[in-house]
């Protein structure tokens, strides 16, 4: 009973911190300072300049208004790492846009998450050295819905990746859209266990990423219903990389289920290369139901089970959704069989991306296509 008493305590006395030009509190970095376990924290709609803050509560929503506040680094940064960095228990964070961040060891990030357990929605990464970087602590959690991460900054000899998650218990990524990576990764993550779901993970016709997607521990890996594309001016020739660096964790398995796979290089490439280090420790593939757009070597020298996998010759030269829906007769509509359970693993979608970010409901169709669009385009 005092325990719930106090919680109950807690609960009324939380406070909503307004910060914006016109409100008492006009800046980001005195609201982090003041706001205590429980309390949301509302920025308004404006840009805030080299306003960085660290966030150490145990329990908080930030939440940007309207259009959402603009955080540009303008140079400044929390202890040499972001914009802003995370250092506490259950947070959220909500319509906020993080921009140009710049330090010196050239891995300067909107976000820094360190500890706990972070969602961060509806939010937009632009210009960042690094969009997200987490640590390694193998407690913390992050769920990333909804929100785009775009224009690696061009920097020879670096390596900005857009979203760079270490070596923690679980990563989510989810209704997102990544593009317009340089030389480094869209997405790379050591997690433990991760699950890529429905998301736009296309570099476009200006990027210049290496891999799309990169586990390059191996882990726990889930990936259904994604278009993962490269360009035509990749720095790698594989699109999807998993144990490029050995397998640290117990559990090795990777589930690549109805995306969507395009490699827009002339010569060709790997849509995926799964690594071998030890033969006696080989990980666990599954592939099925996803569609091939362009020409690539996706099942050859790769270990686990691949099932109805087609492809489709040449790549679009496109860069949105509809290029990559099947027509509603194609004759690869019905190709695929309805796919089953596997090891307690669901393989069947259950969302569509929804550009430009975001997910919609999928009712299960009565003929199943290969790929992450069961909806055909416009007409």
């Amino acid at each position: 009973m005092p325990a719930l008493a106090a919680l109950a305590c807690s609960v009324a006395m939380a406070a909503d911190i307004r910060v914006g030009p016109n409100e008492s509190i006009q800046r980001i970095a005195d609201a982090a300072r003041l706001a205590q376990d429980g309390d949301t924290v509302t920025i308004l709609p404006g840009h805030y300049r080299g306003d960085v803050a660290l966030w150490q509560q145990d329990r908080l929503t930030i939440r940007g208004l309207g259009d959402g506040p603009v955080l540009d680094a303008d140079g400044q940064s929390v202890e040499g790492k972001a914009i802003w960095v995370i250092r506490g228990g259950t947070i959220v964070i909500d319509n906020i846009t993080f921009r140009g961040a710049r330090v010196a060891h050239f891995n300067g990030a909107g976000i820094r998450f360190e500890r706990g357990k972070l969602t961060v929605r509806s939010s937009r990464f632009v210009d960042n050295e690094t969009g997200i970087m987490t640590s390694n602590d193998p407690n913390a959690r992050l769920q990333i819905e909804n929100c785009t991460f775009s224009r690696a900054p061009r920097h020879a000899g670096a390596l900005h990746h857009l979203l760079y998650v270490g070596r923690i218990a679980y990563f989510s990524l989810r209704g997102s859209r990544v593009e317009g990576g340089y030389n480094a990764h869209l997405v790379k993550s050591r997690a433990r266990t991760q699950r890529i779901e429905y998301n736009w993970l296309v570099d476009g016709p200006d990027g210049e990423a290496s891999y799309s997607l990169e586990f390059p521990e191996g882990g726990a890996a889930t990936v259904i219903g994604n278009i993962i594309g490269q360009s035509a001016s990749t720095s790698n020739l594989t699109l999807i990389s998993y144990g490029a660096e050995g397998y640290r964790w117990p559990d090795n398995r990777l589930v690549l289920s109805h995306n969507t796979l395009i490699n827009d290089r002339s010569g060709g490439g790997r849509f995926l290369q799964v690594w071998q280090h030890d033969a006696h420790a080989a990980p666990t593939v599954m592939a099925r139901n996803n569609l091939l757009v362009g020409v690539g070597v996706f099942a050859l020298g790769n270990p686990g089970e691949f099932i109805d996998n087609p492809g489709l010759v040449p790549a679009t030269d496109r860069n949105d959704a509809d290029a990559y829906r099947l027509e509603r007769d194609s004759l690869l509509r019905g190709h695929v069989e309805a796919a089953p359970m596997w090891r307690g693993i669901a393989l069947q979608p259950t969302h569509e991306f929804a550009p430009p970010a975001g997910t919609r409901p999928l009712t299960a169709p009565r003929r199943w296509a290969p790929g992450a669009f069961q909806t055909p385009p416009a007409q």
